[in-house]
């Protein structure tokens, strides 16, 4: 059944005219425009106990105190924690005994709208701490947005139908989380790219935020989605932010040997580079949503749970994008100023890539090829073993048009494409579909093809419907 989306002022009334909703707004830069919207619906004295802005930096860091994580970014998560602690807390202490079958909520929001050289492109942190029930431990609802109106008014306006949506959502469609999560982008799609959504508490047990990437992700709220080992919902901007990447595009069904051979000794390789500092480096591993769907028009939940756990456990930090074309991905990364970005991926798939792009393009290769190997931008490319003849296939062997043979020579000469030099040949004749199928028959052997965690697991929560240990 099609949800009916209604309009922002009307989502605003019907929190106003809700009696036991009762909260405060706390806004920093690009106005109070989430206020705005509930005091223009009218009935607002129902809804709103306090609405305030510290513009100022030193009024600001006199309420919330300074920031040291942001290294003094104002526009940041740590800010935005701070403002929902402080707020909810005054909530708490000032109202509880006043108003004892309320519940509470406290909306903030820190957020730099495009400025008059464009130099700004806007952006924001928001955040809803809510009850669903008075007397009971609050939940929190936590968003990064890409705005991308070229409008500074504009992009004020689409900030406060974002808080409105937030507030509806939590309290509207708390029973549904994927409708909580796409009904964000309400009456905003083409103004706002919504790229980070955390959302927890006790009224959300269950609550599993890599399923909140991949609805993002598989419901058009951004192209890319992040999240940690832990699971937990990660925004490049606040963690990758100058520090090089090197990211690795696989199915991981499940991580066999032979990736985790490539990962090992291509991120050694990467950190080897004179030009990347150590310190500021990371390993991202990718699914595309393309993949995750197998060849159908759907994604199935368990499968892409079952992946994510694997690489959870294996310590990986994983990304989650609707990014076919690898210079799509790259192009999101350069807006967080990244500045060296590594590829790694089997010769196979670089030969893939290569005609794909020579086809596609045939009228302006030079072009094709320059947004797909930007200055900032390396390939590292594991070895593949011919299924029957056994010839090791590196990068200068892969077969290429014959069209682009100068251009993929001076890509080689130029270092936008390396080979890993270090690697292990006794497991390149691992497949990872071979594997899958022996899982999902029930054969034996397969544990010897996948790192011994990953067999574990696999057995022991029946993951690919392998049926668990009895």
């Amino acid at each position: 059944m099609t949800r009916r989306v209604l309009e922002t002022e009307q989502k605003a009334l019907e929190i106003n005219l809700d009696e036991p909703i009762y909260g405060a707004f706390a806004e920093i830069g690009a106005g109070q425009e989430v206020a705005r919207y509930f005091f223009h619906v009218g009935a607002a004295a129902g809804t709103i106990a306090k609405s305030m802005s510290a513009y100022d930096k030193t009024v600001s860091d006199d309420i919330y105190g300074p920031e040291q994580i942001g290294k003094g970014r104002y526009v940041c998560e740590s800010r935005l924690y701070k403002m929902l602690d402080h707020e909810y807390h005054l909530m708490e202490h000032r109202l509880r005994n006043e108003r004892p079958g309320h519940t509470f909520f406290a909306f903030a929001d820190t957020v730099a709208a495009i400025n008059y050289t464009k130099t700004i492109k806007g952006d924001g942190w928001l955040g809803l701490r809510f009850q669903l029930r008075p007397d009971t431990p609050p939940n929190d609802l936590v968003v990064h947005v890409r705005l991308l109106d070229q409008d500074n008014r504009l992009q004020q306006q689409a900030i406060g139908i974002l808080g409105v949506n937030m507030v509806y959502a939590c309290y509207r469609y708390f029973n549904d989380p994927e409708t909580l999560v796409t009904s964000l982008l309400d009456n905003l799609r083409g103004r706002a790219s919504i790229d980070m959504v955390r959302l927890n508490g006790p009224d959300f047990p269950d609550m599993d935020n890599r399923l909140v990437c991949l609805w993002m992700v598989k419901n058009g709220l951004s192209p890319v989605a992040i999240f940690g080992p832990d699971g937990n919902s990660l925004h490049a901007g606040e963690f990758l932010y100058r520090h090089s990447i090197l990211v690795a595009r696989g199915s991981y069904r499940p991580p066999t040997l032979v990736q985790q051979d490539m990962i090992r000794h291509a991120y050694d390789q990467f950190l080897a580079e004179p030009e990347i500092d150590r310190s500021k480096a990371y390993f991202l591993t990718e699914m595309t949503l393309e993949n995750l769907k197998n060849g159908t028009d759907t994604v199935d939940e368990k499968d892409f749970i079952d992946r994510s756990t694997l690489l959870c456990a294996l310590g990986q930090t994983v990304i989650i994008s609707d990014c076919v074309e690898h210079k799509k991905l790259i192009k999101y990364f350069s807006d967080y100023k990244v500045p060296r970005i590594g590829m790694v991926m089997g010769a196979r798939k670089l030969e893939i890539i290569v005609r794909e792009t020579s086809e596609k393009h045939a009228d302006n290769l030079l072009a094709a090829f320059g947004e797909l190997f930007p200055r900032n931008v390396r390939f590292y490319i594991f070895p593949a073993q011919h299924e029957k003849s056994g010839e090791i296939i590196t990068a200068r062997k892969v077969n290429v048009p014959y069209a682009i043979h100068s251009l993929f020579d001076y890509l080689l000469e130029n270092n936008n494409i390396v080979d890993i030099k270090e690697y292990d040949p006794g497991v390149l004749n691992i497949y990872h579909k071979s594997v899958l199928k022996d899982i999902q028959e029930g054969r034996t052997g397969w544990q010897n093809l996948v790192p011994p965690q990953v067999a574990d697991m696999i057995q022991e929560l029946g993951l690919f419907k392998n049926p668990p240990l009895s």
